[in-house]
């Protein structure tokens, strides 16, 4: 999923610090401002960091997210017209990626929405987003017999991704929580799919934490989100800093996580997406659910729907892409696309979303918006470094997907 919109937070208001503000200092985190809040940039390197997810583990604080919680027996129904996505057909303990469009189909934010149960609900948004996220959530769900809180302020989200994540997670389990009879909750965490989550008491240094477990992330890798009351994540974190130590795990910051998530093709709002874009143009529209239908079979509207609708059979304007570098110096957002011409000028064709030097494979990759006539694998294209054409080619999406586990 993705994390950023500063230009929904409003104007003058000071940045909002993380419950684990004092845990960042502590380690001596740079810090920087993230969607109106102080988050850590980095602890150590970029690099480091970024290699300990993909090898071992990374440990993220995740809190400047947003949680609203949707609750009551026509809470589906309410996501249903809220959303794009078709919410009434998650079932109990699985979480789907969706998105909240504007009557004109753009993109207000892209969320994660986990069912807790028949009818109760939690919507993740990006951090800038999440206060128009939970007003437009209100407004839409009038009429509907479903209310809506935001839990942002009292919850706080941590990450722990890559290979070694889940030992790390279940090794945390307190099974003396468990009465008899009941799942064994370290197999709980150990046979979770992706895209699900569960309730789980973890045995943190100052006693039981009962915790929401999800399956999820953002960086490419196998990995659990953890949501924790916010007055117990400074325990968890450090619980998690000591038990994870032992299998390489270190914590992260928002600059590894760039970078983890540009490596996985996963869109990052105010780049990829945005008010200018539907989720077509972003390749992205298989989450939209126009056929979605009311349980007596008559069709569902949504808001957006009449225009997704119409841009979904219309011919794109622009196509998301990904562009591998040739050359060393990598492409940054905003940095234009070029179509080189013989004997003349080379000409503008795109703009880049996202780039930057990818670790992992060991060259420059980007995410860019091009016509959709150059959109082809192997098309060769430059993008303006600084002044210089520098030469990329059209590969698709995403750069790297992690080995398959035997």
């Amino acid at each position: 999923m993705t994390e950023q919109s500063t230009e929904q937070v409003a104007a003058g208001e000071p940045d909002r610090f993380s419950p684990l503000h004092d845990e960042h200092v502590a380690l001596g985190a740079s810090l920087t401002s993230f969607g109106g809040w102080q988050m850590p940039l980095r602890y150590t390197s970029d690099l480091a960091e970024h290699r300990a997810v993909r090898e071992a583990a990374g440990l993220f604080d995740l809190s400047h997210m947003g949680e609203i919680e949707v609750v009551g027996p026509q809470a589906a129904a309410a996501l249903e017209h809220a959303l794009v996505g078709d919410l009434s057909a998650v079932a109990t303990g699985r979480a789907r990626y969706t998105m909240i469009c504007a009557e004109d189909g753009s993109v207000l934010d892209d969320l994660v929405v986990y069912r807790l149960d028949a009818e109760r609900f939690l919507v993740v948004a990006n951090a800038g987003n999440a206060p128009l996220v939970a007003r437009e959530l209100v407004a839409r769900a009038a009429g509907f017999d479903a209310v809506v809180t935001d839990r942002g302020s009292e919850t706080a989200l941590v990450a722990v991704q890559g290979p070694q994540a889940e030992d790390i997670v279940a090794g945390l389990v307190d099974a003396d929580a468990v009465p008899a009879g009941q799942d064994d909750p370290v197999q709980t965490v150990r046979t979770m799919k992706y895209y699900a989550a569960a309730p789980v008491a973890l045995a943190v240094e100052d006693g039981r934490l009962d915790a929401l477990v999800a399956r999820t992330g953002y960086t490419g890798e196998d990995g659990f989100e953890l949501f924790v009351p916010a007055d117990r994540a400074a325990a968890l974190w450090r619980t998690l800093l000591a038990a994870g130590a032992p299998h390489g795990l270190v914590p992260a910051g928002l600059s590894a996580r760039d970078s983890l998530r540009l490596e996985a093709g996963m869109p990052l709002y105010g780049h990829e997406l945005d008010t200018t874009t539907t989720p077509y143009e972003a390749g992205l529209g298989r989450v939209v659910k126009l056929d979605k239908t009311a349980p007596d079979g008559s069709p569902l509207p949504f808001v957006g729907r009449e225009a997704l609708a119409a841009r979904k059979v219309s011919p794109p304007a622009r196509v998301l892409v990904g562009l591998k570098g040739l050359g060393r110096r990598p492409a940054r957002a905003g940095y234009a696309v070029l179509l080189p011409e013989a004997g003349g000028e080379p000409r503008r064709i795109g703009t880049v979303t996202s780039g930057g030097p990818s670790p992992t494979l060991g060259h420059p990759i980007a995410m860019a918006y091009v016509s959709p006539e150059l959109a082809a694998e192997g098309t060769e294209l430059a993008v303006d470094v600084r002044g210089r054409g520098e030469p990329v080619v059209v590969v698709p999406l995403p750069f790297y997907r992690r080995p398959q586990q035997s």
